[in-house]
């Protein structure tokens, strides 16, 4: 079943399309309703886009936050300790990893604007 009016596209399909325009090739994960990861990094970097749902990223380092919910945009450097909680109705994210070093500093590009 879908919210979406006849005729109207997937939003995730866009998005998804959009990445594999920039030569990304992401993949999907979900998770449930406040679902937590503990603080880590990645030694690659990370482009995260949210599909459905919200979730709430924390750096550590600087104590900030970083909400992002459905066509938010997350740009990860390697090495970026972060933790994560999934919002009330759950998250699924595409997400695509890139070589270390392509990504110079921490971006979150709101829905609309990338």
């Amino acid at each position: 079943m879908t919210d979406r009016a006849p005729g109207a596209r997937d939003p995730a399909v866009d998005l998804s399309r959009r990445l594999r325009d920039e030569g990304l090739a992401p993949l999907s994960w979900s998770n449930g309703p406040h679902d937590a990861y503990t603080a880590h990094d990645h030694a690659y970097d990370k482009v995260l886009v949210v599909i459905a749902g919200s979730i709430i990223f924390g750096l550590p380092a600087t104590g900030d936050r970083v909400a992002m919910s459905v066509g938010d945009r997350l740009e990860l450097p390697a090495g970026t300790l972060h933790d994560a909680i999934v919002g009330s109705a759950g998250v699924t994210c595409l997400e695509a990893h890139v070589s270390r070093g392509r990504l110079d500093t921490l971006a979150r590009h709101p829905a609309g604007s990338w």
